[in-house]
């Protein structure tokens, strides 16, 4: 099995142990405080994070490529593709495991643990 097929597989085996829980996609103005990832250099900082339930979660892109932000389990809309200096933001509102990657970068990969 090639490094690319056996990243796929992982992300989608961690997608999966959330349950299929869906998370729901916030506006990027809503008003509570969110945790912020940055992507910057092809990778996701930070690559995992634990969050409590019920908390927004904001990608920006910091690189000159575009990045599209995909739920490996579908467990989460799709971004569209963010330019330099773009955002996206998801609530995650149910304790799971959440595995994602950009879809146009796809050895890009990050987890978020919502407790």
């Amino acid at each position: 099995m090639n490094a690319f097929r056996a990243v796929a597989v992982a992300m989608l085996l961690l997608g999966m142990q959330g349950g299929g829980v869906p998370a729901v996609a916030a506006p990027a103005n809503a008003v509570d405080k969110p945790v912020r990832i940055d992507i910057r250099n092809f990778a996701f900082a930070p690559a995992t994070l634990t969050v409590p339930a019920g908390t927004r979660v904001v990608w920006t892109n910091r690189d000159d490529e575009p990045h599209l932000i995909t739920s490996a389990g579908k467990q989460f809309d799709a971004s569209r593709a963010l330019d330099t200096g773009d955002t996206y933001a998801v609530t995650f509102a149910k304790p799971g495991t959440y595995a994602y990657y950009c879809s146009i970068h796809p050895m890009m990969v990050g987890t978020i643990i919502v407790q």
